[in-house]
């Protein structure tokens, strides 16, 4: 700011803001507490050093992150930011846990629900002689033959394991919550 108004970090520190100060253009004097936040973490000498070695383009962004750096440090002085992070890994994954078992769950359903229809006629062979599968031979033949592949025949006979698995999975406790229903 350089004459008129200090910038936040020289009025913090009670001195005069020069014209080339470093912190003026990043801590300007209407905001004190982001000066005063990075200043109590990591020091006006340690913040001055590191924004003079970088190149100028780069120093906004440089600010930024220690603001919130910062910030993340006065809430958790021993992990800052990386206790953020892997707060919200361990939430991901245990989102990504319970979508699986839902997932499982809808599976069983739809699996329990559909009608076993077995062939009253042996299934035509599912490819040609050249080996390329056409509409009437593939897959999609056989469903609109309301006969099922192989797949869902495998599957429907070992359903009581997936059954007993997904209940296992679903008793598991999540962050002291109990899943079962």
């Amino acid at each position: 700011m350089g004459g008129n108004s200090p910038c936040a970090s020289c009025k913090l520190l009670r001195r005069r803001c020069a014209k080339d100060c470093i912190f003026a253009p990043y801590f300007p004097s209407d905001d004190p507490h982001r000066f005063a936040i990075v200043h109590k973490v990591f020091g006006a000498s340690n913040v001055s050093k590191m924004l003079q070695e970088l190149p100028i383009h780069q120093r906004a962004d440089a600010v930024n992150s220690l603001v919130y750096e910062a910030n993340a440090r006065v809430r958790d002085p021993v992990y800052g930011c990386v206790g953020a992070i892997s707060y919200l890994q361990n939430q991901v994954a245990q989102l990504q846990m319970q979508l699986a078992v839902a997932q499982a769950e809808i599976l069983c359903i739809q699996v329990q629900q559909e009608p076993m229809i077995l062939p009253s006629q042996p299934p035509q062979p599912a490819a040609t002689a050249t080996g390329i599968m056409d509409e009437k031979s593939g897959f999609g033949g056989l469903l609109h033959n309301n006969v099922l592949p192989a797949q869902y025949l495998n599957f429907a006979s070992s359903s009581n394991v997936t059954t007993t698995h997904v209940d296992s999975l679903k008793r598991e406790s999540f962050l002291g919550h109990d899943m079962v229903s």
